[in-house]
């Protein structure tokens, strides 16, 4: 049975520990010389040396748990593989990166590209991904990871601009070809430090938090650098989603992860680190601006979910999600933001990160805002929480009568479990571009 192509971005189970891993794709003329790769990476996000990068002049891993099988001809095209054994992969090894690279031309340019993943032993698929890409030249096709215990494979579908030269060296493989002017493999160059907030108020958080606050705001140069654009400046502005059933959402702890994620955003590219916020359901509302200094209480001290003792007094400026409705009118709070953006500019461009898990239906109204909002200093990155309705934001890349293209969308069903480097990748892919073409038609 043919399995139906995942969703970028879905995950499942994966039961068997054997496994084949196939990059096929439709050989024609012109298109370039593909070759699959694999990288093995730790709970860093980063391979440990050399050794755990996995490819045609590297064919098998010295724990034996990936081996590159090599490329073979069938009547469709071209098939070049991988044998993976998940028993064998040592502990230290949290996610197996299967990438691929693109040599005298772009993934743009390759036909029918797909990854399947199947049972060695049956040869019965598990998974499969059918993947579409511009003018990248290096490709994060899928990874395997781990989840409490549980091995699961998730679509990724990342481009990169820079080659497998640029991908290795992000996480950590010494490329001996690299210019010397960059001796620190895979770390963010940029021609701007990043601001450290008014007070030192980094250096007031605690340990843990303080640290990964550096490590991604690391990434989030890293994912800028990938896309031509190190260095800018922009001013960040989060929103998020608090209708009903979002509720178990914040209780469970995964709005709290993704603040804290934003706000490494904000902290790179926003010169005092301050992000203005908005949280929504029927209504909207402006929250107080998240300060770094401020991230371990913001969220707690300024939302509070709607299981909460209705008896239980509401602090100084905190929401009651349930106050707000229960309803998705996304439209309301584009408005208010539009209107923050009008009313205060900025000499940056600005940067709108917004969260919902669907249950869209005012799609009419939406699409009128971000139609209306196309000539305004703003891009407009939304992220689905999960797998839901997100009616009209699926289809704004291809909505017409805008000045330029001021939208992306893309969605994740467990966003607690993508590595911040994939995230920061897919939140800024489109950013760099719309900075251009806005500056192109004198909105910027």
């Amino acid at each position: 049975m043919t399995l139906p192509s995942l969703r970028q971005g879905a995950n499942l189970r994966v039961e068997s520990t054997r496994l084949r891993v196939e990059l096929s794709w439709s050989a024609r003329a012109g298109v370039p010389d593909v070759d699959a790769s694999a990288l093995l990476l730790t709970d860093t996000g980063r391979v440990r040396g050399d050794a755990d990068f996995v490819f045609y002049n590297q064919a098998r891993h010295p724990s034996g748990a990936v081996t590159h099988l090599g490329r073979d001809e069938t009547g469709d095209g071209i098939v070049d593989t991988f044998a993976v054994d998940l028993a064998l992969v040592e502990e230290a090894i949290h996610r197996v990166l299967l990438c691929a690279s693109a040599d005298g031309g772009t993934f743009g340019q390759v036909p029918d590209l797909r990854l399947r993943v199947l049972d060695a032993v049956t040869a019965v698929e598990i998974a499969r991904f059918d993947m579409t890409a511009g003018i990248e030249t290096a490709f994060v096709g899928g990874e395997l990871y781990r989840r409490h215990g549980q091995w699961k494979f998730r679509a990724v579908g990342q481009g990169y601009a820079s080659g497998l030269a640029g991908l290795a060296t992000d996480f950590g493989v010494t490329v001996h070809d690299e210019p010397a002017a960059d001796p620190v493999v895979g770390r963010p160059v940029a021609t701007r430090p990043a601001a450290v907030p008014a007070g030192n108020a980094e250096e007031a958080l605690p340990a843990g938090m303080r640290e990964r606050l550096s490590l991604r705001k690391e990434r989030v140069a890293v994912s800028l650098r990938k896309r031509g654009a190190e260095g800018i400046a922009a001013r960040v502005i989060l929103v998020m989603d608090a209708s009903g059933s979002m509720n178990w959402l914040y209780e469970q702890g995964v709005v709290a992860d993704v603040v804290e994620r934003m706000a490494a955003v904000a902290a790179e590219l926003e010169d005092d680190g301050v992000m203005q916020a908005w949280t929504f359901a029927t209504d909207p509302v402006r929250l107080p601006d998240l300060r770094v200094g401020e991230l371990p209480t913001w969220l707690r001290l300024h939302v509070r979910p709607g299981s909460d003792d209705p008896e239980q007094g509401l602090l100084p400026g905190q929401v009651d999600m349930v106050a707000l409705g229960f309803g998705n009118e996304e439209h309301k709070v584009i408005a208010e933001v539009r209107s923050y953006v009008r009313e205060n500019p900025s000499s940056a461009p600005t940067l709108v990160l917004f969260f919902s898990d669907g249950g869209i239906y005012c799609d009419d109204e939406i699409e009128r805002e971000l139609r209306d909002a196309s000539g305004e200093p703003a891009f407009w990155q939304f992220v689905g929480l999960g797998d839901a309705n997100y009616g009209v934001l699926r289809r704004l890349d291809t909505m017409r009568g805008r000045h330029v293209d001021n939208v992306g969308f893309f969605a994740m069903d467990d966003i607690g479990d993508v590595p911040d480097q994939e995230l920061y990748d897919r939140l800024l892919s489109e950013f760099p571009s719309w900075i251009e073409a806005a500056r192109r038609k004198n909105i910027l």
